[in-house]
């Protein structure tokens, strides 16, 4: 049995485990145990270090949700209209499968789990749904979540009604935090590269006591083969990937159409100046002159990848890149749902996640990531002389301010 120690569990729970586990451990023979829960202690001033429990029901859920989710989107952007669109306050575009990705989730999640304390930490809710203008659209979004459901024939034959699936949505509005366990969920990201038609993600996440546990990213415009390799040519049903991972378990692809799941690692490139690295698409989300000084201080040749959404979290886990920057605008808040399910892909594929000191990232206080400036993915040969280039280039780029 593989076994990830972590430290991040509540003394309450780690009483609760303890008391059953802590006989069995103080015998003198050989113990199989018979649940799916084990726990190692080590005496410390005032920390047991403990090993996490199963999560492989909450996986197979959220395997599932975000796969329906895909399949919902899949149909949206085949058939984008002018009217799928919304505004909202901030101005992003905001999509009828946005919506109705969030309510298939939600429903999957609940009906699987049967939880009575479940709690969703997502970017959507309904209150632009609810207006006179939304109308409409919440149709649209009712008939889709309705249609997707059913073509899946496990989640019952009675259709959600209008409120069901404005509930559905608004189940999101939790905050998050430190204590029990919280589902956290894009239901697209990289929505304006669903509307170009290009790279998207449905990121899905689980937080057990402030630490993420699970992740899955369903990215159904990323081909299954390597970015560098892929023929734009190829047929359609090579293109769709399913990326999860449980925290100690590793991390695994497949496609999204079903297929044998393959075990993926980051690449383990020690030079730099062969690296290539990823960044975001939109130049408003990330400052690429930025990432261009840190690239030429590191010696890196090739050009960058710039393709949307947490879909680099996956492509970056199989190795088809060896270093992700994401610099965000001053005064823009990371929120956790855009990098939950893609920070646990890549660590359990072998790969760091910090921010620009080096400092793990915190997905315990609240909706919102506390960064000390941005985010760099990398590998662990690489991760030293990746920190020392952005240092050095956060530090030219503030004296020539």
């Amino acid at each position: 049995m593989e076994m990830a120690t972590f430290t991040g569990l509540s003394s309450r729970r780690i009483n609760s485990l303890t008391q059953k586990t802590l006989p069995l451990l103080t015998k003198n023979t050989k113990t199989h145990f018979p649940f799916s829960l084990c726990l190692t202690l080590s005496a410390s001033k005032s920390t047991l270090r403990a090993v996490a429990m199963s999560y492989d029901k909450e996986l197979d859920a959220a395997k599932n949700a975000a796969s329906l989710a895909a399949r919902l989107c899949q149909k949206v952007q085949k058939a984008l209209l002018q009217a799928d669109v919304q505004s909202k306050s901030d101005k992003s575009p905001v999509t009828v499968a946005d919506y109705g990705s969030q309510a298939v989730v939600s429903v999957v999640l609940q009906k699987e789990l049967c939880s009575a304390s479940f709690s969703l930490v997502a970017e959507e809710d309904s209150g632009d749904l609810r207006n006179e203008e939304g109308k409409s659209t919440l149709q649209r979004i009712m008939k889709l979540v309705n249609e997707t459901l059913a073509s899946d024939g496990t989640y019952g034959t009675a259709p959600l009604s209008e409120e069901d699936v404005l509930a559905a949505i608004d189940s999101g509005r939790s905050e998050g935090g430190p204590s029990g366990q919280h589902w956290v969920l894009d239901p697209i990201d990289g929505t304006k590269g669903f509307l170009r038609g290009d790279q998207y993600a449905i990121a899905l996440g689980l937080l057990d006591e402030g630490k993420v546990v699970l992740g899955v990213l369903a990215c159904p415009n990323l081909p299954l083969s390597s970015l560098a390799s892929h023929n734009l040519q190829d047929d359609q049903d090579k293109v769709g990937c399913l990326f999860y991972a449980q925290v100690g378990s590793g991390t695994y692809m497949q496609s999204l159409y079903g297929s044998k799941p393959i075990k993926v690692h980051v690449t383990d490139l020690d030079n730099p100046e062969e690296a290539s690295f990823f960044e975001s698409f939109e130049a408003a989300h990330s400052l690429h002159d930025l990432s261009s000084l840190i690239a030429k201080k590191l010696g890196v040749k090739a050009p960058p990848v710039r393709i949307d959404s947490q879909a680099k979290y996956g492509a970056l886990s199989r190795g088809d890149g060896a270093i992700y920057l994401r610099f965000p605008h001053k005064g823009y808040r990371e929120k956790i749902w855009d990098h939950a399910a893609g920070y646990l892909v890549v660590a359990e594929a072998g790969g760091v996640v910090s921010d620009a000191a080096g400092n793990p990232l915190d997905f315990s206080k609240g909706r919102y990531l506390d960064l000390h400036e941005g985010i760099i993915v990398t590998n662990q040969k690489l991760m030293p002389a990746l920190l020392k280039a952005v240092q050095e280039s956060l530090n030219e780029k503030a004296s020539s301010l």
